[in-house]
């Protein structure tokens, strides 16, 4: 169904895919188009030098050809699309789980220009009988007890079994729980990884390609292992957190302090642990932590 805005004659159309993803198809009057370049223009002109004229002094129709295309594109995109994006979700009640991917589809002179928004909403998870499955596996695995051993020895056994008991149910939560991650959300998680490597790899004065060959690998093999660990921890982050509201599980103020006490310690996050963000960033760590040790204590 096309939604039209009354008060400029924009319209969008939104197509829903069964992973999740969701695309805005927004279709943009060329005059609303037209308005927002002459601004942009306008703008941009103030800070250009064009022989023969002081900076910024010379005519906009003089100064246009000193100004890159896809500076004028980017700008008039800036202006038009972050309200259009708000109306749209306000108005289908959208709840993303990531800023849109924006592609500009058209963009004829005197014709309406069209862009589509690429997004998804968080999968729903269902968790089935999530208690008896964790529970049915971890009866079925020997579990060590400590005996007379040195206290030493008893908690390094102790370490080890609490880390197989966590993998074991991380395990059977990706394999049992119903949940469809939207393909962006796995490639967004995927570029991060790959962004990340380059640039370890570059700082240890490799190439991809080098990299590659070290680890018998191609390049194709190491973006599906990422899609693979993205999946998983996409996965995992949103069953933890459906089981900590179902068990509501909660984080203590006192429990919330000694976290962002311990965060400062750590010159990489110190910076902006002031940040309220952060602060719900690191209570939804918490919780997902609690909620695995409640998963691992079940009979």
């Amino acid at each position: 169904m096309t939604n039209i805005n009354q008060q400029d004659n924009s319209k969008y159309v939104i197509g829903r895919e069964d992973d999740g993803t969701i695309q805005i198809t927004f279709t943009v009057p060329y005059a609303l188009i037209k308005k927002n370049k002459d601004e942009v223009l306008k703008e941009i002109s103030k800070e250009v030098t064009v022989p023969g004229f002081r900076k910024g002094m010379a005519p906009i129709e003089k100064a246009t050809g000193y100004i890159p295309e896809n500076t004028v594109l980017e700008k008039i995109l800036t202006k038009i699309l972050p309200r259009l994006l708000a109306e749209s979700i306000k108005k289908e009640k959208l709840m993303l789980a990531i800023y849109p991917k924006f592609e500009l589809v058209k963009a004829k002179e005197d014709e309406d220009w069209q862009i589509r928004a690429t997004s998804c909403e968080l999968p729903k998870v269902e968790l089935g009988e999530y208690k008896k499955i964790i529970s049915g596996v971890l009866r079925s695995k020997s579990i060590w007890t400590p005996s007379s051993s040195a206290k030493q020895d008893i908690d390094e056994k102790d370490k080890d079994t609490r880390l197989a008991r966590e993998q074991e149910v991380l395990k059977a939560l990706i394999e049992t729980v119903k949940i469809k991650i939207p393909k962006i959300l796995i490639e967004e998680e995927v570029n991060i990884h790959l962004s990340k490597l380059l640039e370890k790899i570059e700082k240890l004065g490799l190439n991809l390609d080098s990299y590659l060959a070290s680890i018998g690998k191609t390049a194709d093999d190491l973006r599906k292992d990422y899609e693979k660990q993205s999946s998983d921890s996409i996965s995992l982050e949103l069953i933890l957190n459906e089981i900590a509201n179902a068990e509501n599980i909660k984080v203590s103020n006192t429990e919330l302090d000694d976290a962002i006490t311990a965060s400062q310690a750590d010159s990489k996050l110190a910076s902006d642990v002031s940040n309220p963000d952060k602060h719900r960033y690191i209570e939804s760590v918490l919780k997902r932590r609690k909620a695995l040790q409640y998963l691992i204590s079940l009979p």
